[in-house]
């Protein structure tokens, strides 16, 4: 950056972490006139995006699972040229050109990790992790929830090579072994298929059945098939029958690959979005057992009672949702959803100096509904500043008990962030509209 800040800004928001959120925060608090600083731990932007950056969780063969007009920023659309399902790389070079565009580079400090906060007379002092000690009026917490692996407790059972699927990034460390993935999530299926293709045998273990849905109907990333029918009206059980209809005519039924039939309705879990697990499955490159009940030495054995022998296990086991940095009674945490009590999943009900950004699970792409919460945050600081009528029905709003989601889905901490993206959005944008009346 141009010029190191003053250690004092107390009419300031720290922003931490420069990946899609914490770039969206930027842009929102430059737009509202509001000062600003973001502190990025990494040397480079991008967050997760970003393959070469220690914090990176993408592999080489990552792409988007939800096309780009539903993912993208709202006033920055990805390239033309760009697929319908652009890859990390391009993802990232998206990043660099919204970044330029936007002007945000002047105010990020690279190398510049948060090793603690805590509250201070008018707001919030950091902790560097070089030791230096900043105070702000405000902070924008934005630097995801996928930075702590969660990895089971049996893993350290097993004597072979153990990974955690953000350790993973290209097929060649996969090649020529026997290869257990561990979790059926978006990327436990896809490095199943990157393995299938190269490992001497690939076993995918599954706790749980899981709907899955390919990327494409007739030519139309499915995402986009499924915002139309959202946009007509179609009622949920309606729609429930339709993707069923569809993806049974494209992959056939599940159980004949082999995979366990879900035990919940569609829409109660994220669904995987793949075209090629099936595929994969159907040809015997994929070998599909439950759940993993403890390692002896290299051995596997599986809750059906089976057993096999593997030379590397990955753990696409996912994260644990943390804020090192903070205490949690700070965020009104909420054990009973493993989650912090925010309204939207954003604002403190009682606070008016401590946002999170980008705590979300979507059903489709996040940054456009990140870049929303974004401007809700920053319309929302502006607003209270200026004494605004539309700031204070807010806080009312937001302090109101009871601000719960309608969907249901599984009660398992993995879906504890899920929302459905269609009326999620809806709502930020009525609440935009709200706070625009000053």
């Amino acid at each position: 950056m141009s010029e190191v800040m003053g250690a004092d800004r107390l009419d300031s928001v720290a922003v931490i972490g420069a990946g899609s959120s914490g770039l969206a925060a930027c842009a929102a608090l430059q737009r509202e006139g509001i000062s600003y600083e973001c502190l990025e731990r990494e040397a480079d932007l991008g967050g997760v995006w970003n393959y070469a950056s220690p914090g990176g969780r993408v592999y080489r063969s990552t792409h988007l699972i939800s096309s780009k007009s539903l993912t993208e920023f709202l006033d920055f659309s990805l390239p033309d040229d760009c697929p319908d399902f652009p890859s990390h790389a391009q993802v990232l070079e998206y990043f660099r050109a919204y970044a330029d565009a936007m002007g945000l580079h002047d105010h990020i400090r690279f190398g510049a990790g948060v090793r603690r906060m805590e509250r201070e007379a008018g707001g919030w002092l950091l902790e560097l992790e070089s030791g230096e000690r900043r105070s702000y009026g405000a902070v924008i917490i934005a630097n995801g929830h996928n930075r702590d692996p969660y990895w089971p407790a049996q893993s350290t059972e097993f004597a072979g090579e153990a990974l955690h699927s953000s350790q993973y990034k290209h097929p060649d460390q996969l090649r020529g072994k026997r290869v257990l993935v561990v979790g059926a999530g978006n990327s436990g299926c896809d490095i199943a298929v990157d393995s299938a293709r190269i490992a001497d045998s690939t076993t995918l273990s599954m706790r749980r059945g899981y709907h899955i849905l390919p990327k494409y109907f007739h030519g139309t990333p499915i995402d986009i098939c499924g915002e139309r029918v959202l946009r007509w009206r179609v009622p949920l059980g309606v729609r429930r029958l339709l993707a069923r209809v569809v993806t049974y005519f494209l992959l056939g039924r599940l159980r004949d690959a082999g995979l366990p039939e879900p035990d919940h309705k569609l829409f109660e879990s994220h669904p995987l979005i793949n075209s090629e697990l099936v595929y994969h499955a159907r040809h015997g490159d994929i070998d599909v057992r439950p759940d993993v009940t403890g390692f002896q030495d290299c051995r596997a054995q599986f809750a059906d009672g089976s057993e096999g022998d593997f030379d590397t296990v990955v753990f696409a086991t996912g994260y644990e949702l943390t804020f090192p940095f903070l205490d949690a009674n700070e965020l009104n945490w909420s054990d009973n959803e493993h989650k912090p009590g925010l309204y939207l999943n954003v604002f403190h009900p009682d606070n008016d100096d401590l946002y999170v950004l980008g705590m979300i699970q979507p059903d489709s792409g996040q940054w456009g509904l990140v870049d929303r919460q974004a401007r809700l945050v920053a319309k929302y600081l502006k607003g209270i500043r200026q004494g605004a009528e539309s700031a204070g029905r807010f806080q009312k709003k937001k302090r109101a008990p009871g601000n719960r989601r309608t969907t249901k889905y599984l009660a398992t901490p993995r879906h504890s962030l899920e929302v459905e993206h269609f009326s999620y959005r809806r709502r930020l944008d009525r609440e935009l509209r709200a706070l625009s009346k000053m």
